[in-house]
C-alpha cells in the first residue's frame, strides 16, 4: 500500500481550514458566497424531486407488497443481485386450499363443486395480480429505484464538490483581504524613526514580503474562482437533468396506471364469471322439477389436476342489434369457445342481441367472431 504522509497530511490541513471557514460562517463570523439564484432553484427542484421520490417509491412498495418481510427479503436478493424465487400469492394459495377442501368433502357434492368453481376463479385472479406486480416492478418501481441510486447519487457527489470549491474560494477571498490589510497597514505606518541605513533595507524587504503575500493570494484566488465556475457550470447541467426525469418518471408512472386499470379490468371480468357460475349453480340447486339434483359442475374435474379445462357455450343466433366500430383497449385472452381474444388497439366490429348481458358484445374480426367484455373496448362513434 502506497503511504503518502505528505498528502495526507495536506489532504488533513485543507479539510480542517474547510472547517473552520464552516463554522465560521454558520457563526457569521466570515463572508460565504452565494450561488446565483438559478442554480439556488436547481437544487432545491432537486432535493423535492428526491424527497418525493423516496416517498412515492416506499408507499408504492407497500401497497404491492403489505408484509414487510417479504418487502425485506426481496430488498436483500436484489442487493445481492439475485433472482427472487417465485412466492404463491395468497389468491392462489386460496385457490388451492379450495382445491384440498372440495377433495376431501367430495368433489360430486354442491360445496365441493361450488369450491372447485371458485377455486378456479381465485387462482385465473392470482395469475392476474403476479403479472400485475411483475408489470409494475419493472416499469415504475425499477425507474425510480434507478434515479435514487444512480443519478442521484451523481448529482450529490457533484454539489458536495461545489460546496467543497466554495469553501476553498471564500477561503482564499479572506487570506486575500487579510493580505491587503496587512500591506495597506504597513504602508501607513512606515518606521522612520532610526535613520541608519539598515533599518531601511528592513523595511524594503518586509514590505516585499507583503506585496508578494497579496500576489500569491490573488494568484490563488483567481485559480479557486475558477474552479468554482467550473464546478457550478457542471453541477448545473446535472440539476438541469431533473426536467428529464420528470418526463421519464411521467411516463412511468402512465405505464403504472396502465397496469392498474388492466389489472383491475381483469378482476372485474373473472368475478362477473364467477357470479354467473354461482348463479346458475343457485338456481339449478332451488329448481323445484329439475332432473339434476344438485349444482352443474361448471369446471372439468381434470381442473383438479392440471389446469382449468373451459367451457364451450353455445352462441346465439339472434338478430344483430347496433353494429358499430370499437378500439380494443387492453389483450384479453379467450377463456372459452364462445369468446374471441383481443389484442391492444386493434380495431374490431361489436354488436349486442336480444337479452344478452349488458356487459357482453359480439365481436367480429374477419372470419373470427366471439363474445367480447365491454370493459376492455372503446366504442367509436
Amino acid at each position: 500500500m502506497d503511504f503518502n504522509v505528505k498528502k495526507l497530511a495536506s489532504d488533513a490541513g485543507v479539510f480542517f481550514t474547510r472547517a473552520v471557514q464552516f463554522t465560521e460562517e454558520k457563526l457569521g463570523q466570515a463572508e460565504k458566497t452565494e450561488l446565483d439564484p438559478h442554480l439556488e432553484n436547481l437544487i432545491t427542484r432537486a432535493d423535492s424531486t428526491k424527497n418525493w421520490t423516496e416517498k412515492i417509491l416506499k408507499q408504492t412498495e407497500v401497497l404491492l407488497q403489505p408484509n414487510p418481510s417479504a418487502r425485506i427479503e426481496e430488498f436483500i436478493y436484489d442487493k445481492l443481485d439475485k433472482k427472487l424465487p417465485s412466492r404463491t400469492t395468497n389468491a392462489e394459495l386460496l385457490g388451492q386450499y379450495m382445491l384440498d377442501a372440495a377433495i376431501e368433502f367430495g368433489s360430486d357434492t354442491p360445496y365441493g363443486k361450488t369450491l372447485i368453481t371458485v377455486a378456479e376463479y381465485q387462482k385465473r385472479l392470482g395469475g392476474a395480480e403476479r403479472e400485475f406486480l411483475h408489470t409494475s416492478a419493472v416499469t415504475f418501481l425499477s425507474p425510480l429505484r434507478n434515479f435514487l441510486e444512480g443519478d442521484w447519487r451523481t448529482i450529490s457527489k457533484e454539489r458536495r464538490l461545489l460546496e467543497n470549491r466554495r469553501l476553498d474560494l471564500d477561503i482564499c477571498k479572506a487570506r486575500l483581504k487579510k493580505a491587503k490589510l496587512a500591506e495597506a497597514k504597513a504602508a501607513a505606518t512606515p518606521d522612520f524613526q532610526e535613520t541608519r541605513p539598515r533599518n531601511y533595507v528592513l523595511s524594503a524587504s518586509a514590505s516585499a514580503l507583503l506585496s508578494e503575500e497579496v500576489d500569491k493570494a490573488e494568484h490563488e484566488l483567481r485559480v479557486a474562482q475558477t474552479e468554482f465556475d467550473r464546478q457550478a457550470e457542471v453541477t448545473r447541467l446535472l440539476l438541469e437533468g431533473i426536467s428529464s426525469t420528470h418526463l421519464n418518471h411521467l411516463r412511468c408512472l402512465q405505464d403504472f396506471a396502465e397496469a392498474q386499470a388492466t389489472y383491475y379490468a381483469q378482476c372485474h371480468h373473472y368475478m362477473q364469471d364467477l357470479q354467473r357460475e354461482l348463479n346458475r349453480c343457485a338456481n339449478a340447486v332451488s329448481a323445484p322439477h329439475s332432473s339434476a339434483s344438485v349444482c352443474p359442475n361448471p369446471v372439468s374435474p381434470a381442473f383438479l389436476s392440471g389446469p382449468p379445462v373451459t367451457l364451450a357455450m353455445e352462441q346465439s343466433q339472434l338478430p344483430v342489434t347496433g353494429a358499430r366500430k370499437a378500439r380494443v383497449l387492453y389483450d384479453y385472452d379467450a377463456h372459452d369457445t364462445s369468446e374471441l381474444s383481443l389484442l391492444a388497439d386493434e380495431l374490431i366490429t361489436v354488436y349486442t342481441v336480444p337479452g344478452m348481458d349488458p356487459d357482453w358484445l359480439i365481436g367480429e374480426r374477419g372470419n373470427e367472431k366471439g363474445k367480447v367484455p365491454v370493459t376492455y373496448l372503446e366504442l367509436l362513434s
